[in-house]
């Protein structure tokens, strides 16, 4: 039986049970179970503090795991390896500190850096050379230069916005690009290809799209040029034989673009359909 690793909150907790759902296993009813057994998938679930999952599955407690990329770094569990990105979840993590003092991470050396991941903060500095203090915090690490307990920080960012209310600014180069990824034990399980394989169906199912249309058939090498596809459109004749029909997997983002530029060609009667999951 496979035994995976689902965040129990937080912001991956969420849109990892949706995918898994998704997918066709059986999620917990109650958010306080922390094990669930789907003996119809034969696999069982255990539900853990996010910072936690890469331990349990990089010591091989546990099979396979969903976490975030900057958790399997910080934890530094050589054990743990990432197999899968998972498209949701992303976060970009970089230095920051009182306006004009830094400009590169070399003006760190022995000074006080926080930050609430230790273990990532500390591997990205080792590789650059850089010595510093580090001074691990649980959260709000962006108050740490204001409240005197460190000279700088190490922290998510997104707008920046939050940063910049503390009084301080970005400087440095980016320390990780991270997002939800799905991540294995040193000894792969059965199981887990299946397991990869239908993530990977909601993955295309929520990146890609459908689109249904009427062409004249001397139009297709202009309208698959707009419209490739994964692989190639499929087409087939229509009862009028100077018309084909098309259908074609295309990016959900830039849908619309795509059907504009389609209509404007000549295409008619377009339709676009959600997929729900796929095998590629």
């Amino acid at each position: 039986m496979l035994r995976i690793a689902v965040p129990n909150k937080g912001s991956l907790a969420d849109t990892a049970a949706e995918m898994l759902s998704e997918a066709g296993y059986i999620g917990r009813r109650d958010p306080k179970d922390l094990h669930v057994i789907d003996p119809q998938n034969d696999v069982e679930f255990f539900y853990l503090r996010p910072k936690d999952i890469a331990t349990y599955v990089g010591s091989g407690a546990l099979d396979v795991g969903i976490t975030g990329r900057d958790l399997l770094f910080d934890a530094r569990m050589p054990g743990a390896r990432e197999i899968e990105e998972l498209g949701f979840g992303g976060s970009t993590f970089r230095f920051a500190g009182p306006p004009g003092r830094f400009s590169k991470i070399e003006d760190l050396e022995g000074l006080r850096v926080a930050t609430a991941y230790p273990g990532l903060v500390d591997a990205f500095l080792d590789d650059h050379g850089v010595a510093v203090d580090l001074v691990p915090l649980d959260g709000a690490v962006e108050s740490a230069v204001r409240l005197g307990v460190a000279d700088a920080v190490a922290d998510v960012v997104s707008t920046g916005t939050t940063l910049k209310q503390a009084g301080l600014e970005i400087f440095g180069p980016v320390i990780l690009e991270s997002e939800a990824v799905l991540i294995s034990a040193p000894i792969e399980v059965e199981g887990t290809d299946t397991l990869l394989r239908r993530l990977r169906g909601v993955l295309v199912a929520r990146r890609y799209v459908l689109i249904d249309y009427d062409l004249p058939a001397q139009l297709v090498d202009e309208a698959v040029a707009i419209a490739p596809g994964i692989e190639s459109p499929t087409i087939s004749p229509l009862r009028d034989p100077s018309w084909v029909a098309v259908r074609v997997m295309s990016p959900r983002k830039g849908v619309n673009q795509v059907m504009d530029a389609l209509y404007a060609i000549g295409a008619r009667a377009i339709l676009v359909t959600a997929i729900h999951n796929a095998r590629l």
